[in-house]
């Protein structure tokens, strides 16, 4: 089993980032360049996490080595006599020695490849995040229609960026130089190097941590409560609107743009082809617009036009794929949102149900599984949605917040090493003790997991306006998935640092005399400023307890509501009307006008499986429109039977001829006659359009003659009209 523990961990985690980067982003139309950078990324940081418990095992049984080579005794012998401790050893470590033999871990690694395996994995992720997925971003977010320009804009771009860490390292080489006394080696500025780094994430990472250590807890607390996590998704959709409003007006006005561009730049002129590239980029029904726009093929003249230049060219080429991307990122969320919301209103009418089987509003269309059939089953289902899942959720918040209290407290008592206050290190010791390192593995694994999933989930909640905004489904930007892999580069490192100080395996910071893991030994001894490593890595996480107070009575939440963010908020007048309004969309179940997904999805996305509240417009349209036939009917029966004659025979004059200057007058001669008989034959033919309202008709706006828009809206719609301007 030696190193076969460590292979397996590298393959799987390759696949959990793998996952996670398919579940955010998009593998068919994002650059490959974008993609291979964010999935080493996030791949060299889960492998840190992963690959540490490994680490701490494999360094406790050296320890153990050692101890008993140092006594004279090899690793495998049996327990060692009391009298053989030597005076320089610790009382817990003699009694270790004495007590039971170094048992090899399943997981052991052998000597030698940690050290090289972790210089690898932190040194690839520091030019990750600092040198190379910089220029990516600017890259990748760069309208430029070549790779040279691209590369170009990057590197003007991070000019400033790239400067500042040339200033710093030439200001370092300068106050080293004027000071004889200090004569740093590379080791020593390498460690520096490392300790600025780790400083800074450091820094943010209490920040995140913070916030993470109150809010998963509490989020899973509140998806106990169906009735505040529905109104919170009212909430949200009020607010998702809005965005995909402002998003749809955007690109609207992104689209008007290129269309009066590519309108100007005719098929023969030098900048047509970037014109073509743009066009690209836009949606199917913006391209089959401006495509048809195009049919008059004429010449272009310099002296007459003025035409755009290539640098405008790019920003709009910039311009077009944010608009884009955002435009197809909130109508994914508002469906996801709507099927979510129909999900929440089954569970509050199910909840009373007495015949304890769950009943959807609108069954799935799709053939029933076995699993549906034999396990979950609509009792199964109702049980689960309606009395397991509550108190399920409610357990796992209690244990995280057990967790979330245990942290805190060992992040301000991590320091004393008697006696031993961080709660981490009295579990982990408890398991030296006995060499089980099972328990050890499994304890920092638990540990060091929780610890990343209040950072890293925090890292995908966060949202700075449209810039940075990690969206499932597909729908994050290359920029976004650059950006997080930066984040993950810079985070990680001072986690697992921070992670080692909880249970006392960083002697930098405990002050003991005992073998430090691999991961700390590429790391360098961090007394080369020792006012960084006793101060600031000590007293610094302290402040963990003042952003949880912080976040545990939403003062972030209010600070931003008061700046006029808005946020949820259960006493606030804004957060009521909103929810209104949110309540009021769910009920229409407003729809985008075309689909975001290729044609072989359509029956996919339009079943009752997938968006349920598709087929509660269909049927609630159904129903309207055979009201408003009926009453209509009863008004206009006498004028039918009349005209019904008429309507016949201009049909039969419509087959009689196939020109198509006889197919206009027959169109002509078939509007003919009262407006009265006009109307009552357009209300009796096809359905009625999507915002058909009936309390808008009166009996006075029919028989007005100053325009008809909402019968005009009827003719559009009607087969007879269709059937003429077919190829029109």
């Amino acid at each position: 089993m030696s190193g076969a523990a460590l292979g397996i961990e590298i393959i799987l985690v390759f696949f959990l980032a793998l996952f996670l980067l398919h579940r955010y982003g998009d593998f068919r139309k994002q650059q490959r360049m974008v993609l291979f950078g964010t999935l080493l990324a996030w791949y060299l940081c889960f492998l840190i996490v992963f690959i540490l418990p490994l680490d701490v095992s494999t360094t406790i049984y050296r320890q153990c080595v050692s101890e008993h080579e140092d006594h004279g005794s090899g690793p495998t012998v049996g327990p060692m006599p009391l009298n053989q401790t030597t005076p320089n050893m610790s009382a817990a470590s003699a009694k270790r020695v004495s007590s039971s033999p170094c048992y090899k871990p399943w997981s052991y690694i052998p000597e030698g490849i940690m050290p090289v395996f972790w210089r690898v994995v932190y040194w690839t992720s520091q030019c990750l995040t600092w040198l190379l997925l910089p220029f990516m971003q600017s890259y990748a977010r760069s309208g430029g229609f070549s790779i040279t320009g691209k590369i170009k804009t990057a590197l003007i771009e991070n000019a400033i960026y790239y400067g500042t860490y040339l200033l710093i390292f030439g200001s370092l080489l300068i106050y080293v130089a004027v000071h004889p006394e200090w004569r740093l080696s590379w080791y020593e500025l390498q460690t520096i190097g490392i300790t600025a780094a780790n400083t800074w994430g450091l820094f943010l990472l209490v920040l995140l941590l913070g916030y993470g250590l109150v809010e998963i807890p509490r989020s899973y607390w509140n998806a106990s409560r169906h009735g505040l996590l529905l109104i919170k998704t009212y909430f949200k959709a009020a607010k998702l609107m809005t965005e995909k409003a402002d998003a749809e007006e955007n690109l609207e006005d992104v689209m008007e743009e290129v269309r009066k561009v590519s309108e100007s730049i005719k098929y023969n002129h030098p900048l047509r082809k970037f014109i073509d590239t743009v066009l690209r980029k836009c949606p199917l029904d913006y391209q089959e617009k401006m495509g048809r726009n195009m049919d008059d093929y004429e010449d272009f003249d310099d002296k007459q036009n003025t035409y755009p230049t290539e640098k405008s060219l790019v920003k709009l080429h910039k311009q077009v794929i944010y608009a884009v991307q955002r435009h197809n990122r909130t109508r994914v969320q508002w469906q996801i949102l709507l099927q979510q919301a129909i999900h929440l209103e089954d569970v509050a009418k199910n909840e009373t149900s007495s015949t304890h089987q769950f009943v959807h509003s609108f069954p799935s269309s799709e053939p029933t599984g076995w699993f549906s059939r034999y396990v979950y089953t609509p009792t199964a289902e109702w049980y689960w949605e309606c009395l397991l899942k509550r108190c399920f959720y409610r357990l796992l918040s209690v244990v995280l917040t057990l967790f979330s209290v245990a942290v805190v407290w060992s992040e301000c008592t991590f320091f004393s090493t008697r006696p031993v206050l961080s709660l981490f290190a009295v579990f982990i010791q408890l398991a030296e003790r006995d060499y089980n390192y099972l328990y050890i593995e499994m304890a920092c694994f638990i540990t060091i997991f929780f610890l990343c999933t209040c950072v890293y989930s925090t890292v995908f909640r966060i949202r700075v306006f449209n810039y940075y905004y990690l969206a499932s489904h597909h729908q994050t930007d290359a920029y976004s998935l650059q950006f997080s892999g930066m984040l993950f580069c810079r985070l990680t490192p001072p986690l697992c640092l921070n992670f080692l100080g909880l249970i006392h395996m960083d002697s930098a910071i405990s002050h003991q005399q005992k073998l430090q893991t691999a991961y700390t030994s590429i790391m360098g001894s961090m007394r080369v400023l020792s006012f960084i490593a006793n101060g600031f890595y000590i007293y610094y996480p302290m402040l963990i307890v003042i952003l949880c107070i912080a976040t545990y009575f939403s003062l972030g939440t209010r600070c931003l509501n008061l700046l006029g963010f808005q946020q949820f908020m259960d006493d606030s007048e804004m957060t009521s009307d909103l929810i209104d309004e949110g309540k009021e969309l769910i009920r229409r179940g407003e729809t985008p006008k075309t689909s975001l997904f290729p044609t072989w999805m359509d029956p996919i996305l339009t079943s009752n499986a997938y968006f349920p509240f598709l087929e509660r417009r269909k049927r609630q349209r159904a129903e309207d429109g055979e009201n408003r036939r009926r009453e209509w009917k009863e008004r206009y029966g006498n004028q039918r039977d009349d005209f019904s004659a008429r309507n016949r025979s201009n049909h039969e004059m419509k087959e009689t001829s196939y020109s198509e200057s006889s197919r206009d007058r027959q169109a002509k001669y078939s509007r003919s006659g009262s407006r009265a008989e006009r109307d009552c034959i357009e209300l009796l033919q096809d359905a009625e359009p999507l915002d058909f309202n009936a309390d808008a008709l009166t009996d006075e706006s029919l028989e007005s003659d100053s325009g008809r828009h909402t019968g005009g809206r009827y003719l559009s719609m009607s087969s007879s009209r269709n059937q003429i301007f077919d190829d029109v």
